[in-house]
């Protein structure tokens, strides 16, 4: 079964394009309210790095989720979309400086912390501010989970959060500071989970640590356990909405909160992965040695995760209903890796066809610039001019003699220096 869409409006714009389902997206929003719902202490966040798409983002804003941010680009995403800073948590392992003062500049939620010296800086910027910055610490849990390596995120080994080890060091750390303070603890697994033992096993370890800082008499105002919850890349037509029931009864079931504690949640491609598709054009049909192949106008660059993950992605061709023919499909990137899928039963394609690449609603047209700004290219040949103009520049403009010089004086000083700055570029 084949998705549905206005395959008519489709041939009026032009490839490749994303397209969002939007009633689905309603729909779901609508289901993780009321499943959610069902717990009142149970607080969900949209984490924005699945999708920042200003129009995806107006319709979360609307459902009344929070935004889950890991740069100052998504936070600015979602103070745009409407989405209330406090109901904004920053989380990652690299927040800069601007990033923080921008976070503390909206008084957003909470600072997920990652390590001591991020700590301190958090810290230093909120006294400048004369501001307090609330702050939950991002615990590595060493709990594996069922999904690819590569998104992987609780381990020991893994670039993320605080050894367990070294928790009670930084609690104490952020309590003898003037301007944090300690509200919650963090935790992150993995993404793109489907087995509910991992999210079990999390519940287990939190427990687990909740005692040891109970013992401490420290209960935290919150827990924050993260997303991670996968969607059916297979099936996107049999399970449209994953299954958030039986999600939050988990954490409801094993995790062991405090009455006076609040459970946060951190979902994003369960949120938005499934209402999306990549919708990209035949380009030409080339019978190779021993496959043939269908060659289309979006590429890698479009959607990398088939690329960096080998990802699977439903491919369907939605203009044709010809009998069913196998091809690679591939874009026109000059890269090896720049390839959809392989051995691929599609309806007989052609030029000229509609391919669409399924559940893309997710890391798909945001990790092409995952609201960061591009970096800026320059030569050394710029660089040396500019610092060149600067010195001649800083050598006249503030000299008091020049200041105080005749009208004659200061004419002939501006030629001489107009004259010197053209020689070095010259001999630059």
């Amino acid at each position: 079964m084949k998705g549905i869409f206005p395959l008519n409006k489709f041939r009026e714009l032009e490839t490749p394009f994303y397209y969002y389902d939007a009633n689905l997206l309603r729909q779901t929003l609508q289901t993780i309210k009321e499943e959610s719902g069902k717990y009142n202490k149970f607080c969900v966040h949209y984490a924005v790095k699945a999708n920042a798409n200003p129009k995806i983002l107006s319709i979360i804003r609307e459902s009344g989720l929070g935004a889950d941010c890991v740069s100052g680009g998504e936070i600015k995403a979602a103070i745009k979309a409407g989405i209330p800073a406090s109901k904004i948590v920053y989380a990652g392992v690299g927040k800069t400086d601007w990033e923080i003062n921008l976070g503390l500049d909206y008084d957003i939620f909470c600072f997920n912390v990652e390590s001591v010296p991020e700590l301190e800086v958090i810290n230093e910027l909120a006294a400048a501010k004369n501001k307090i910055a609330r702050v939950a610490f991002r615990i590595n849990p060493d709990v594996g989970a069922h999904t690819h390596a590569n998104i992987t995120t609780g381990l020991a080994e893994n670039k993320f959060g605080i050894s367990m080890e070294d928790m009670d060091m930084i609690i104490d750390r952020a309590l003898a500071m003037n301007n944090v303070k300690f509200v919650g603890l963090h935790f992150h697994i993995g993404s793109q989970i489907l087995d509910m033992g991992d999210f079990i096993a999390l519940c287990n370890r939190v427990n687990e640590l909740q005692e040891k800082l109970f013992a401490r008499q420290i209960i935290v105002e919150h827990i924050n356990v993260g997303g991670g919850l996968g969607i059916d890349y297979a099936h996107p037509n049999r399970q449209p909405i994953p299954d958030f029931a039986e999600y939050f009864k988990t954490y409801h079931k094993h995790l062991r909160l405090r009455p006076q504690q609040t459970l946060h949640f951190e979902l994003g491609r369960a949120v938005v992965g499934q209402c999306g598709s990549l919708i990209t054009k035949v380009i030409y049909v080339k019978q190779g040695t021993n496959k043939q192949f269908a060659i289309v106008d979006a590429g890698m660059t479009d959607l990398i995760r088939p690329a960096l993950y080998q990802a699977y992605h439903k491919i369907e061709n939605i203009s044709s209903d010809e009998p069913v023919e196998t091809y690679d499909v591939v874009g026109p990137i000059c890269e090896s890796s720049d390839v959809f899928g392989k051995a691929i039963d599609l309806n007989k394609t052609k030029r000229g066809d509609l391919i669409a690449l399924r559940s893309a609603g997710a890391y798909g047209e945001i990790m092409a610039y995952n609201c960061r700004a591009l970096p800026q290219g320059y030569t050394s040949d710029e660089l040396i001019k500019v610092l060149t103009i600067l010195i001649i520049y800083n050598s006249f403009s503030f000299d008091s003699d020049i200041l105080s010089a005749s009208m004659e004086e200061k004419e002939f000083l501006y030629a001489l220096s107009t004259f010197i700055i053209q020689l070095f570029l010259l001999i630059l």
